[in-house]
């Protein structure tokens, strides 16, 4: 009878050693599946949470709207009244009045004094003086962020959204001036004590202007003047950014960044922003744009709000142009240019540059 044969002890040792590898690679998966289900997790918490936030703003504004617009039928109502009033009295004057008396009355009724609410004087001596026609374009240019014809070009286009009438109690703001609030507190960011002080308006007055024209630009001009290319202008951009960098079937160029705001009440650390607290050593929060632009620097596409946490690539995931061109087909045949930060797609073409003397056609 023969005996078995047993493995010697460099082959046990080596088969030991495989399965030890084969467990540990197995532990290893099982820990990278719970890491990734839990970062999937936290993104759709995030995103939740986000969401809310947006819609519990929307909500906030809209009841704003609604309280302001009810005020100011209020305030019509009253002023109304008042003058009914006034009218009442006048007639009653004139017909106790005797004779030529009463018509005396009547013209002292029509004429008389009317009720005004009570308004502090404050100064707008600088914005008078930017009005004015000869104000210098340079100053201007400088002060607002756009030249002059610019300027009267936004006015008239929302001239129709934002224009308000003069009432019994007091006068309106004019176009003009409405825009011009909101476009400083954009240009510069100054806080709204300075703007007040800068128009000569109340501080909740400049705070109610810079929301409502804002929403105007966005119902208004940002249908009409932000637009994807059609046929024609995609060849024309086509041919220019071919004509620059010597790559074909470019129709745009992409980039992504991030507005400071405030710390948000809500799903604070979904808008904390990494990059800007080690660069400014302080806590920043911030919200993100996604921008596309022809080559003359004109935007396209844009994707505002997102929360400043989210990646390049996870902010274009997010966007409606990622949908467009995926579902629907919009980018065939053609690139964005993006930088590092965005991923490679069959629409987006990444160009990073790692050397200082690089030429554009290498």
């Amino acid at each position: 009878m023969k005996l078995p044969t047993f493995a010697d002890p460099e082959s046990l040792s080596y088969v030991y050693t495989l399965l030890q590898k084969k467990l540990d690679h197995q532990n290893l998966n099982k820990i990278c599946e719970e890491e990734k289900l839990s970062l999937e997790t936290n993104h759709k918490n995030k995103t939740k949470a986000m969401v809310n936030y947006y819609s519990n703003l929307d909500e906030y504004y809209n009841h704003v709207q609604e309280s302001e617009r009810i005020k100011r039928k209020k305030s019509r109502n009253m002023a109304c009244a008042a003058a009914v009033s006034a009218a009442s009295q006048g007639l009653e004057k004139a017909a106790s009045s005797e004779g030529g008396g009463g018509g005396g009355g009547g013209g002292a009724g029509n004429g008389g004094p009317q009720r005004r609410l009570w308004v502090k004087d404050r100064s707008g001596a600088w914005w008078d003086e930017c009005n004015r026609e000869d104000f210098p374009e340079e100053e201007f240019r400088k002060a607002f962020r756009m030249g002059r014809s610019t300027f009267d070009l936004i006015c008239e286009e929302l001239n129709s959204a934002i224009v308000k009438e003069d009432t019994t109690l007091r006068n309106a703001i004019p176009v003009k001036q409405r825009v011009a609030v909101c476009l400083w507190r954009l240009a510069t960011g100054d806080p709204l004590r300075l703007v007040s002080k800068k128009f000569g308006l109340g501080i909740s007055t400049c705070h109610k202007l810079v929301l409502e024209v804002c929403t105007a630009i966005k119902t208004v001009l940002m249908p009409k003047y932000l637009q994807w290319p059609n046929e024609s202008q995609l060849r024309n951009i086509k041919n220019e950014f071919e004509g620059i960098s010597g790559i074909p079937n470019v129709v745009g160029s992409m980039y992504t960044s991030h507005v400071p705001i405030i710390a948000p009440k809500v799903s604070v650390a979904a808008y904390f922003n990494k990059r800007h607290t080690e660069r400014n050593q302080k806590t920043s929060y911030s919200i993100t744009v996604q921008g596309v632009v022809d080559p003359n620097g004109v935007f396209t596409d844009v994707c505002i709000g997102w929360p400043g946490s989210m990646l390049d690539d996870q902010v274009l995931e997010k966007s409606a142009l990622s949908q467009r061109a995926n579902n629907g087909g919009l980018l065939n045949g053609v690139w964005i240019v993006g930088g590092k930060g965005y991923p490679l797609m069959d629409w987006v073409l990444i160009i990073c540059y790692e050397k200082q003397d690089i030429k554009p056609r290498e």
